[in-house]
């Protein structure tokens, strides 16, 4: 699903991922962890292609993304779900048209949407809030919205960047079931955390980065959740 082969990135000289190798394969659910600076931002920027290596090649599902062109970015992003510790959910929309309006930038017909959002919603927990602002929403609730609005499309990837950031600790299993959820359907996720609880108790893989550099990766076993 996901390939780095030898993939170096500077910034000025500092190195912040060096000659990173690794395979994550389709389903798989995939922590990466390390210190602030490690490289774990600019690991999951190169997968959006939000910037490029300075060597190395980077494949996503077994197409090479270092060369795309501008105008390819665009469809490789949508087969990518996105979620932040910050939400980023459109303020002045309510939460049925926070997740429609990611279907309606990729033309989906409005009877279709109309159809989705609601399935969706209601496998987020969230059904019965879709009239509602995010501003009226509690911290867990704002997340499973963008949750939903990253999954809605239906993506083969699901990148997580520090999604239980700003959750209490009960707030923050919720959130986790949830994804652990996703990606029992089939969706492959990584996870960008530094929450060492929620790793260990997951016992999915682990995959350490430090200076740059994949220091250890490590298959934790599946628990139950």
């Amino acid at each position: 699903m996901v390939k780095f082969d030898n993939v170096t990135k500077k910034y000025e000289t500092n190195h912040a991922l060096d000659k990173a190798t690794i395979h994550i394969a389709k389903g798989e659910f995939v922590f990466l962890v390390g210190p602030s600076g490690a490289g774990k931002s600019t690991f999951i920027k190169l997968i959006i292609k939000e910037l490029d290596p300075d060597s190395g090649r980077i494949y996503v599902n077994d197409k090479e993304i270092t060369r795309l062109s501008n105008r390819e970015i665009p469809i490789l992003r949508r087969g990518i779900g996105m979620v932040f510790q910050d939400f980023r959910l459109l303020p002045n929309k309510t939460v049925f048209e926070n997740v429609a309006f990611s279907m309606e930038v990729v033309h989906y017909t409005q009877r279709t949407i109309r159809r989705q959002v609601p399935q969706v919603l209601d496998l987020m927990g969230i059904g019965d809030k879709r009239d509602k602002f995010p501003s009226e929403l509690s911290a867990g609730e704002q997340q499973r919205v963008a949750i939903a609005r990253a999954i809605i499309n239906n993506p083969q990837l699901l990148i997580a960047d520090e999604p239980t950031g700003n959750l209490d600790v009960d707030t923050a299993w919720e959130i986790m079931k949830l994804i652990d959820q996703i990606n029992r359907r089939g969706t492959t996720v990584v996870m960008v955390t530094h929450a060492r609880d929620i790793v260990d108790r997951m016992g999915k893989r682990v995959v350490t980065l430090d200076s740059g550099k994949i220091i250890s990766d490590s298959n934790g076993g599946r628990r139950d959740v």
